[in-house]
């Protein structure tokens, strides 16, 4: 049966556009150039730009490599855990608005790691137009210069990441591997680290702040991340299951379109879902007991939505944060521009997959105390 490729002339949203020329030949390679014709336009979109990104990036390595290798990050930094669609943007951005404590990594830099020093400020006044302003998935403000999830830098420098199955779908099953790094080998951890590593100080260089990092991803890394940060604090936001799945399939309804480079099979999705918030939970709990009391603290999405200053004022007090009075005003302020946002409204899920998604999800419904009614 004939699939609808939604978006299929469209070349935004599509975090390949960073990638430099060299690691888009291996990135082509490891799938055996198997781009879908009906994606060649994006393909030669993304090659083109990846001339222009090597070029950039070795002004860059002239211009910064010493000062990059000689930088080290002031503080230990605070990554925000969460599955995909549980509120982690609302809680980064919520938590971002504390500039006089956190830095963070935004849009331009997380998808162009190895440029962003030398072509970030030219581009952001000369090209923001290029951008959309809200988000395609749920209407959230989107720009040059929003809070972003780092995901995409590490991604673009290693090749190692589980969202190159989604541009990727038919090779999906080999990136599955890179959610958790459970199954990956030494090198491969190795390598990851060292890019991540490598990002971070670039997006802190001269920088004194605390590095606030958010990917869903990470969730399952805690094991790794506390490698390069044993010092690290964590905050991890949950939402009622039902909703993160059909919130996830909307995802992939929108965001998703915009970055294939292969047909998808949509009858995968569904399973795809399930089988990802698996892997990641059984790494997080597995991970949770090596965190210190004072570095974790959790939060529940619909607690942050009714009360926000109230349940980062407990954020603060749980990780031992500085100075929230100070902070107050300014996250009071920011809250209330959010007044009158409408989320995404879904259908109810059939009773066959409510039942699927608390059978394979017992485990979330449980700890945090979600109805599977």
């Amino acid at each position: 049966m004939s699939v609808l490729l939604k978006q299929r002339w469209s070349l935004g949203h599509n975090y390949l556009a960073g990638i430099t020329h060299g690691a888009w030949w291996r990135l082509l390679a490891d799938n055996r150039f198997q781009v879908s014709p009906a994606y060649w336009h994006r393909a030669a979109f993304i090659t083109l730009t990846s001339l222009v990104n090597s070029g950039c990036a070795l002004a860059e390595r002239l211009c910064f490599g010493s000062s990059i290798a000689n930088a080290r990050l002031a503080r230990p930094p605070l990554f925000i855990l969460g599955h995909w669609r549980s509120g982690t943007t609302l809680l980064h951005n919520l938590l971002a608005q504390d500039d006089e404590q956190f830095h963070f990594a935004n849009t331009y830099q997380v998808v162009n790691p190895y440029t962003f020093l030398t072509t970030e400020r030219f581009m952001k006044r000369w090209f923001s137009g290029l951008v959309p302003g809200r988000r395609p998935m749920d209407n959230m403000q989107l720009s040059f210069e929003t809070p972003q999830e780092d995901e995409f830098a590490p991604l673009l420098m290693t090749l190692r990441s589980v969202y190159l199955g989604i541009s990727f779908p038919q090779h999906a099953e080999a990136y599955a591997k890179y959610l958790s790094f459970r199954d990956a080998s030494p090198a491969e951890i190795q390598a990851w680290q060292e890019a991540f590593g490598l990002f971070c100080r670039k997006v802190m260089l001269n920088d004194g702040r605390t590095l606030l990092l958010k990917s869903p991803a990470h969730t399952a890394r805690i094991r790794m991340l506390l490698q390069l940060y044993p010092d690290a604090r964590f905050v991890h936001i949950h939402r009622d299951p039902y909703r993160v799945f059909q919130s996830q399939r909307h995802f992939f309804d929108t965001a998703g379109w915009y970055t294939y480079l292969q047909r998808p099979d949509p009858d995968t999705i569904d399973e795809s879902i399930l089988a990802r918030h698996e892997a990641m939970y059984d790494a997080y709990f597995e991970d949770l007991p090596s965190l210190a009391r004072d570095r974790f603290c959790e939060v529940r999405f619909t607690d942050l939505e009714t009360d926000p200053v109230g349940e980062v004022r407990k954020i603060y007090q749980q990780l031992k944060l500085d100075d929230f009075a100070a902070f107050q005003p300014k996250l009071s302020a920011y809250t209330r521009s959010l007044k009158g946002y409408e989320k995404n409204r879904f259908s109810p899920l059939d009773d066959a997959t409510r039942k699927r998604v608390a059978e394979r999800w017992e485990r979330s419904f449980s700890t945090w105390g979600y109805s599977t009614a």
